[in-house]
């Protein structure tokens, strides 16, 4: 039997991407699964995607992952969507069928089994998110779909903000409202599940921490962060000191990175060796 020499790759196009730990996790559970894939964390600039995108081809590359700023702007370079990514408008993972490119959102799904781990369900909540980019837009919608009963959209542009209102509206069963974000925010009540879903607190911006009236976060509620990097955010530590139950985005990101390698390899996401890699990178 001749050897092959020839990876499968995959990986992630973004920017900044310098910091984000994905491909180890990636790499950690090929290595688990005794698969030949090679996992590539590449720099893209705004104006490069298309020929980052062509190259996935180009490479017969098995996928890729895209984060900031890419995940709304990819969508004209795909053949096909899910329907989850259809509706959010936004796509983190590409699946290359034979050459046909097909977009998922896995953020929000990740980000519910991040919540279901920790004993946490949306269903009949009210759950108010800051931001309406990419990540929001994912997390608002799969959050309707699995029963929040409201979805708050804190945003500074209220274009955007109450675009996601209206699909979220339009496109499922839950209530949504539009809140602008002018001012310091007071968490609006009733709100069961307050999550971070802006870059706020993301490395090397470690020292910042969303513009909220943290006296009106209470010990009822659970908070919730995308930012993974570093994962013990200002936000989460405010939240924390009001007594509330805190959720890092660690989970969220492990559990899409699940879910986007088993797209990509067909086989079963070891997802202990994911979350193990990811703690020992952040020291925890």
């Amino acid at each position: 039997m001749s050897k092959n020499y020839r990876a499968e790759l995959v990986g992630a196009f973004g920017n900044p991407i310098d910091e984000n730990p994905t491909g180890v996790m990636e790499e950690a559970a090929f290595a688990a699964k005794g698969l030949n894939f090679r996992y590539l964390t590449v720099k893209v600039e705004k104006e490069d995607l298309e020929a980052a995108m062509n190259g996935v081809k180009a490479f017969q590359m098995k996928g890729i992952n895209l984060t900031i700023p890419h995940k709304v702007n990819v969508l004209k370079y795909l053949d096909e969507l899910s329907e989850a990514a259809d509706i959010i408008g936004a796509v983190n993972m590409v699946v290359n069928k034979d050459g046909k490119l097909w977009g998922e959102n896995t953020d929000g799904k990740g980000f519910l089994i991040s919540l279901k781990n920790e004993g946490v369900s949306v269903e009949g909540k009210q759950v108010s998110i800051l931001g309406a980019g990419g990540a929001a837009k994912a997390i608002g919608v799969e959050c309707a779909l699995a029963g929040a009963k409201k979805v708050v959209i804190v945003n500074r542009n209220q274009e955007r903000g109450e675009d996601l209102v209206r699909l979220i509206k339009e496109k499922t069963p839950a209530f949504a409202e539009y809140i602008p974000w002018d001012s310091t925010y007071k968490v609006t009540p009733g709100t069961d599940i307050l999550i971070n879903a802006t870059c706020i607190g993301l490395y090397p911006d470690v020292n910042s921490k969303p513009d909220v009236d943290y006296d009106t976060v209470t010990a009822q509620m659970v908070v919730s962060d995308v930012v993974f990097n570093d994962p013990n955010t200002l936000f989460l530590q405010e939240a924390a000191k009001r007594g509330a139950h805190t959720i890092n985005g660690l989970g969220m990101l492990v559990n899409q990175g699940a879910l986007n390698f088993t797209l990509w390899t067909g086989v079963e996401a070891p997802v202990d060796v994911m979350t193990e890699t990811l703690k020992r990178e952040f020291g925890l």
